[in-house]
C-alpha cells in the first residue's frame, strides 16, 4: 500500500529532466513542501528560479506526512523555555503560527483546493506520570502569553486524564495543496524532475550544481533535499539523524471524530482525520524508530491497526505508509546559510515532524536572506550555530552507532548462513569473506547487493517492513535492487548477479 495522499491525487502535468545547461537567480534542490515554497515565494518576487528534483514533486517526506498544520510540536514550550529561555520560545511560537497564517494566505491568494480546514490541536495522556507534564506545558504557554488550555474531554473515543488544546490550527491535503503552489508559478519557474543533483561547487558568479545530463549556473543555491547530500563543510551528518515512522487510513464504518491529537509521550500515537471523496477516514500515526533499526509488521503497522480495530471493530485498513524526519540533536531545525564558508548557499531542514509549518518558516527566512532582509526568527533557527549540545545522551548514541556501522559491523562476523533466509526476506551474509546483502523475493529470486551505505559508508541493515535496505547512521534508504529511495546517499549500491 501506498501514502493516502499520493494515491488520492492525480497530478496534472509532467515536467522534464533536464538535458542541457542553463543558469538562474535561485537554484533549489529538491520540490517537497519546502523547497515549492521557497520557489514561490521567490518566483512571485522576480527572481529566475530553478528547481531540481530527483524524483517526483512531493513523492517523499512531505507525501507521506500525517500533515498536521500547527504550532504544537507535542510538549515543546516548557522545554524550550529551560533549554534557551522565554523569548526564544516566544519566537518559536511566532514562527509557526504565522506560518499557518502563511499557508492560508497562498490558499486564498492562488484559489488552491486542497480540503485545507481549522482544526483544534490536542496533546494527551492517558496517564498520570504523564499528567505533569501536560500541567507544566500549559504554564510554560501562560507565560508565553499564548491561549492554550487545559481539557480533560477532547472527543477521542476512550477516556483521557487531561490534554493541552491550540485552537485554530488546521489540516489539509498536503500533494494538493504543493501542486496548487505548482499550477500557480510554474509558467515563470523550470522545475525538472528525475534530475538528481550530485555536486554543488563555487564558481566565479556563485555556484554550479551538477547533474548527469546538464547543469545549473546559479547566483544562490537552496538545499531543500531534506538530508543535505554535501557532507562537509556543513557537517549535518554529525548533528542530525532520521527518524521513521508509520501511518495507516482507516474507513471506521461509523461517524468519527474531529480535532488533531497526540500523545504526550512516547512511543507516540497520532490521530487526524481526512475527508476523501466526501468521506471522513481516521489517519493513526506513530511508532517512530531511530531509522535503520530493526522493525517487524508487528511493531509497526500492527500495532496502529490494533488501536483501530479496538475502538472500531469493523473497521477497514485502506492505506498503510511511513515516512523518515530528520531530527537535529537540540530539536531546533537548522535554517538558513549551509555553513560560514558558502555564501549564498542555504538550507532547510531538520524539521522533526512538523514539516508543514517548519517548511515555511524556513522558505520566509530564506527568501529574507536572498533578499538581503532582516527576518526576526532567523537567529533562533541558526544553521550555523555552535552552542553546546544540551542532549548528550543522543550525541553519544549517534557517534556509537556510527563509530559501529562503519568500522566495527563491517569486521564483525555474520551469524547469519544463506539458507536461513526465508522467502520475501533478506539478511547479510558472508561469501568469500565479504558481506553480501541478499533478499529472496516470493519466488526464490535472488537480489544481491553489496550492504555498504554510497554516502559515507555505512554497514545497512535490512527493513523487512518495506523490503529495502536502510542506513543506520544517517537514514539512507535503498530498494532491495539496490535503487537509492532516500538521502543523503544518491548513488545506488553496488549488485551481484546470482543467476
Amino acid at each position: 500500500m501506498h501514502s493516502l495522499w499520493l494515491e488520492t491525487f492525480d497530478k496534472k502535468q509532467n515536467f522534464p529532466k533536464l538535458n542541457s545547461n542553463i543558469s538562474c537567480d535561485v537554484c533549489i534542490i529538491g520540490a517537497g513542501i519546502f523547497g515549492i515554497t521557497c520557489a514561490y515565494y521567490l518566483t512571485k518576487l522576480g527572481f529566475k528560479v530553478v528547481v531540481l528534483e530527483k524524483d517526483e514533486i512531493a513523492s517523499k517526506t512531505s507525501g507521506h506526512t500525517t500533515a498536521k498544520i500547527t504550532s504544537q510540536h507535542g510538549l515543546f514550550y516548557n522545554y524550550l523555555i529551560n533549554s534557551f529561555g522565554t523569548n526564544f520560545a516566544r519566537k518559536y511560537l511566532e514562527a509557526n503560527e504565522n506560518a499557518i497564517k502563511n499557508i492560508k494566505k497562498i490558499i486564498d491568494t492562488e484559489k488552491i483546493s486542497c480540503d485545507f480546514r481549522y482544526q483544534n490541536n490536542f496533546v494527551y495522556t492517558t496517564s498520570l506520570e504523564d499528567l505533569h507534564s501536560i500541567k507544566d506545558e500549559v504554564s510554560a504557554l501562560k507565560e508565553l502569553d499564548f491561549p492554550c488550555e487545559f481539557v480533560t474531554n477532547c472527543g477521542l473515543p476512550f477516556k483521557i486524564l487531561g490534554a493541552c488544546m491550540f485552537k485554530n490550527q488546521a489540516e489539509f491535503h498536503p500533494l494538493k495543496y504543493i501542486y496548487g503552489i505548482v499550477d500557480s508559478i510554474y509558467k515563470d519557474c523550470q522545475i525538472f524532475t528525475h534530475t538528481t543533483v550530485t555536486d554543488v561547487r563555487q564558481s566565479s558568479h556563485g555556484y554550479i550544481c551538477y547533474t548527469n545530463n546538464g547543469n545549473v549556473q546559479a547566483s544562490n543555491v537552496i538545499l531543500a533535499c531534506h538530508y543535505p547530500f554535501i557532507n562537509i563543510p556543513g557537517f549535518y551528518f554529525l548533528k542530525m539523524y532520521q527518524s521513521s515512522s508509520y501511518l495507516i487510513a482507516v474507513d471506521t464504518k461509523e461517524n468519527v471524530f474531529n480535532g488533531m491529537y497526540i500523545t504526550a509521550a512516547e512511543p507516540t500515537l497520532s490521530f487526524r482525520t481526512a475527508k476523501i471523496d466526501g468521506k471522513d477516514l481516521l489517519l493513526i500515526g506513530g511508532q517512530s524508530h531511530k531509522t535503520g533499526r530493526y522493525c517487524n509488521f508487528e511493531s509497526s503497522y500492527g500495532v496502529l491497526e490494533k488501536v483501530a480495530k479496538t475502538y472500531y471493530p469493523k473497521c477497514e485498513i485502506l492505506y498503510r505508509w511511513n515516512t523518515r524526519d530528520c531530527v537535529s540533536l537540540d530539536k531546533i531545525p537548522y535554517i538558513g546559510p549551509y555553513s560560514h564558508y558558502t555564501p549564498n548557499l542555504y538550507i532547510g531542514t531538520g524539521f522533526q515532524k512538523w514539516g508543514m509549518t517548519s517548511s515555511n518558516v524556513a522558505a520566509n527566512i530564506i527568501v529574507d536572506m536572498i533578499c538581503k532582509k532582516q527576518n526576526p526568527y532567523a537567529s533562533i533557527y541558526s544553521s550555523v550555530r555552535m552552542k553546546p549540545i544540551k542532549n548528550r545522551n543522543e550525541v553519544k548514541n549517534m557517534v556509537v552507532q556510527s563509530t559501529k556501522s562503519i568500522m566495527l559491523d563491517k569486521l564483525a562476523p555474520s551469524n547469519l548462513k544463506f539458507d536461513d533466509i526465508g522467502l520475501n526476506t533478506g539478511g547479510i551474509v558472508e561469501i568469500n569473506g565479504s558481506k553480501v546483502g541478499i533478499f529472496k523475493d516470493s519466488r526464490g529470486k535472488i537480489f544481491a547487493v553489496k550492504p555498504v551505505c554510497t554516502h559515507l559508508g555505512c554497514l545497512l541493515s535490512w527493513n523487512d517492513v518495506d523490503k529495502t535496505w536502510d542506513c543506520p547512521c544517517h537514514g539512507s534508504r535503498f530498494d532491495f535492487k539496490g535503487k537509492n529511495l532516500y538521502d543523503p546517499a544518491i548513488k545506488n549500491l553496488e549488485t551481484y548477479n546470482f543467476e
